[in-house]
């Protein structure tokens, strides 16, 4: 299976990283959540203006994770062609990240049935990443492949490592030294890569989603449950267990990190903000985004501009709590 290269984009010629230099370059990162991977861009309230590329460069940061719902985009039968008119917006998403010199995450997200049957999605899986790797083999390495967010249900952590592995293997076919996030399952967690194999490559960076405690950074959450309207009032104060816990999470996947020598990139974190007081809010990113930092992993804070947003669009102006305890003045 093949797809075109992108038509527009000329970039230098692809020069490998080494992974753990990635992650140093990737440093401070933000997720554009609520666009691409809706069903369709804009369902959910967010369309990606070029705009916001150059805010997420002012504003201190050096890496995009692009979530993209590439399933409902690509046919259901072989050859499973993704929509070139996706494919095409994709493009310029990438396009303008790397022109203001940004890192960009290519990334898979919300891809539903395979969580639910991943033997009867899982050739259909492989192929979609076929002809995405296919068709960004030449973009320089600020463009890194995610195979899949938050693998859970059925995609447990046996079934995800051998999907993985097989979806590896074919992205290595035509992307042989390009960095490849490889996460856990159960959510992708902190507790979930030590129950993983890291893959004999040597080209990858390991990543994990933090959001605990889940009461306090979900509460009032429509998607979390009727318990969350429970939780509404919840506080982090920062005290020493607030902390300790914390740490330990950070730890473990630091220790986890080091004993498989592979560098870590925190893909997701923040508090919803609905209803989380701001100076909690603030307390918690400013923790979380610091704990990562002082163990050498990179971030991405969850999200830009929509209901976890550091960046007011109706306003046209970062939430200022959250952006300093992201980017400290």
């Amino acid at each position: 299976m093949t797809a075109p290269t992108p038509e527009k984009m000329a970039y230098a010629a692809f020069e490998a990283i080494d992974p753990f230099e990635q992650v140093k370059q990737m440093g401070r990162g933000v997720n554009f959540g609520n666009a691409l991977e809706a069903p369709r861009e804009g369902e959910w309230g967010m369309v990606l203006e070029e705009r916001f590329f150059d805010l997420v460069k002012e504003g201190g940061f050096a890496t995009i994770r692009l979530p993209i719902k590439w399933s409902a985009h690509a046919l259901r039968e072989v050859p499973y062609t993704i929509a070139p008119e996706f494919f095409a917006r994709v493009d310029w998403a990438v396009d303008n990240a790397l022109r203001r010199g940004l890192n960009i995450v290519v990334n898979m997200h919300h891809y539903d049935e395979i969580f639910v049957k991943p033997e009867a999605e899982r050739e259909r899986f492989i192929a979609v990443w076929d002809q995405i790797a296919t068709r960004y083999k030449d973009m320089p390495a600020p463009v890194v492949f995610e195979p899949l967010n938050e693998p859970h249900d059925a995609l447990t952590s046996g079934v995800w490592q051998r999907l993985f592995d097989d979806t590896l293997a074919v992205i290595r076919k035509t992307n042989p030294e390009r960095n490849v996030i490889f996460t856990g399952a159960d959510w992708g967690g902190p507790s979930s890569l030590k129950v993983m194999k890291r893959p004999e490559d040597q080209h990858l960076i390991a990543t994990f989603h933090y959001y605990l405690p889940f009461q306090f950074t979900h509460q009032g959450a429509e998607w979390a449950g009727p318990d969350s309207q429970k939780w509404i009032g919840t506080e982090w104060l920062g005290k020493s267990n607030d902390r300790v816990n914390v740490d330990w999470d950070f730890d473990q996947v630091a220790r986890w990190a080091k004993d498989n020598d592979i560098p870590v990139w925190l893909g997701e974190f923040g508090a919803y903000g609905a209803h989380a007081d701001m100076a909690s809010r603030q307390r918690w990113t400013d923790y979380v985004a610091r704990a990562a930092e002082k163990r050498g992993m990179a971030w991405a804070y969850w999200e830009f501009g929509a209901g976890f947003g550091v960046y007011d669009r109706a306003k046209s102006e970062w939430v200022e709590s959250i952006h300093t305890a992201l980017v400290p003045k």
